[in-house]
Parts: structure tokens; sequence; C-alpha cells
């Protein structure tokens, strides 16, 4: 079959290499599935550079969340192919505890965007945040990936959302999505404009899979008793949390590691999964898939992801 392989470490452009590889082999437990669609994330890009927190051994190929068929039935499902051999190839196996049903009509791209952003967004603000319908959600990044399902799931739980992104596509964005304030990092001050649209309140909980100013700012402007759950750092910079601020503001910094439950807690990914499907049958989400590029196109768009020139959900489908 064909498969992207990184065989050496670098920008996706650089490490990706398309290759003939053997078809992969279910064993004991497992499932081999005809890739119909391969969603992008941004550990995606931080694997082909040696810069993740796993770090397969050479060579391997990424794609972390796929939906497709189950070869010889008649069965749909998503979920994670464990690594070193992901997604961006034809054929992926998937441990059968860790395949999931793909709603019904519900079509291949969302489906595989439906998986590590909506869970981790699921998760993230139910179980971690302890979220509750009336609060302020301040989520960064709401355009893109996990963002834009933080303010689906938010909106969901009857939370108030204000957002932020960079620039007019994106702020737009955002509002397309349904939060109810936006806010242009590029030209606010975040904790300044936080403050003022809640009254003096601040941001009962925040969602931040930025990290560096981003984090520094959210810090200035969280409620009493307020939640702020760290998802990641696409800004490169691991900020340092000030315990003694921490002690002074009566706040909480809640770390999040969706990966972790699929070890842990398995039980947790599966009910999320139940819940999202109620939520996608409800009409309340729906994966925002920006662009779905043929297979032949995966380095360059990983590129692009990688440089937040894309918004919402990336998808990969076959090559034809």
């Amino acid at each position: 079959m064909k498969a992207w392989q990184v065989r050496r470490l670098g920008t996706p452009a650089d490490a990706l290499e398309l290759a003939e590889v053997p078809d992969p082999v279910a064993g004991p437990g497992e499932l081999l599935v005809r890739v119909e669609a391969c969603a992008l994330n941004f550990p995606d890009v931080l694997m082909c550079a040696g810069s993740y927190q796993e770090k397969p051994d050479l060579p391997f190929t990424p794609g972390l969340e796929i939906c497709g068929t189950v070869v010889g039935e008649d069965r749909r499902v998503l979920g994670g192919p464990p690594l070193p051999h992901g997604g961006l190839a034809e054929l992926a196996v998937l441990p059968a505890d860790g395949a999931f049903d793909v709603p019904a009509a519900m079509p291949a791209d969302e489906a595989a965007s439906l998986l590590i952003t909506y869970q981790t967004a699921y998760v993230g603000l139910h179980r971690r945040a302890r979220l509750q319908a009336g609060e302020w959600l301040l989520v960064h990044a709401g355009a893109g990936g996990v963002g834009s399902a933080a303010i689906q799931v938010g909106l969901a739980a009857g939370a108030r959302i204000i957002a932020t992104a960079g620039g007019p596509e994106k702020t737009a964005v955002c509002r397309q999505l349904g939060a109810h304030e936006v806010i242009d990092y590029r030209a606010e001050d975040i904790a300044a404009r936080v403050k003022e649209l809640t009254g003096g309140h601040g941001a009962d909980v925040v969602w931040d899979p930025v990290g560096g100013d981003v984090f520094d700012a959210s810090r200035r402007c969280i409620a009493f008793e307020g939640r702020l759950v760290v998802v990641g750092f696409t800004a490169g910079r691991i900020p340092s949390v000030p315990a003694g601020h921490v002690l002074v503001k009566n706040y909480s910094v809640v770390g999040l590691h969706w990966g972790l439950y699929r070890q842990q807690d398995p039980g947790v990914i599966a009910a999320a999964h139940e819940a999202l499907k109620d939520l996608y049958a409800a009409g309340s989400i729906k994966p925002l898939v920006s662009e779905r590029v043929p297979m032949a196109e995966a380095p360059a768009a990983l590129t692009r992801l990688g440089s937040r020139g894309t918004v919402g959900k990336v998808v990969v489908l076959p090559w034809s």
C-alpha cells in the first residue's frame, strides 16, 4: 500500500516521503480499516520534527485520527491508529476497543474530525473544568480545530463564550460558530477586554491551547475560583505558573493530556463518544472542516497547519 513516512526529522515538507510499504496485518483484538479520511492535528507537525511527547522510532507514518470501513465488514468506524502506523496511508489498524461506530449519516471527513479535538473539548470542559451553564468560557484560538470544538461544546453546555482569534477572517469564523463575544488578539488587549465584557467578573473557565503570552494574559483575567485548562503550547513557549498568583486569586490551573485516558481510564473516552454522538444528532456540534485535500497534498497541508494558516480541521482524503 501507499503511505507517507517520516524517515528523517524536520518540517513536514522535508520529513515526509511517499513510500510503498507492506499492508498492515490486524492481530487479535484489532481491526484492519480502509482509510476514508484522515484528519490532521498539530501534534502531527510536532512529531515530524521530533518535538512531540510521543517520539516513535523512524520510519513512522503520522496521522492520529481516521474514519474508515472495516475490511471484510459493512461497518464504518473512527479511531486513532497506534503509531508507528498512523492514518496517512491506504490501510490502518485500530484496536477493537478503540474503534467507535460512526454516527448515522455522518460524512467521513466529519467523522475523522470527531475524535481528538471534540474528545479533548468534551473531556476538558466537562471532566477537568466542570463547566457550568451560565459561566463565562474564554476560548483561545477559537478558529482552530480544538478551539472550534471547544466553542461548540461550551455552547451546548450553556456557557457564555468569549473567543479569541487573530485577524478578521478568523474572528468571523468564531462568530459563525456562535461565540457571544470575539476578541482579535492582534488589535485588542485580551485581559482588559475580557474584564470589560464580563463586567469585571473575569472568565470562569479558560481554554488555552496556545500557552506563552496568552497564558499570562489569561491569568490576569480569570475569575475567582476560575479554572485555567492547559491544552497545549502552539505559541512555542511553555509558561511558568506562579504559585503565589494562583493562591491570591483562588484559581486552578488544570492540565489536560487527553491521550492519557487511553491508558489510564478508557471508559472516559467511550462515555465521551456517546455524549458527542448525542450532541451531533441534536445538531449541537458539527466539525468545522475547512479543507479537504488529496493524500498527495498531505505535506503541504501539514505545513499550513503548522504555520497557523488554517481554520477548523484539515482532512486528507484517500488516493483516487
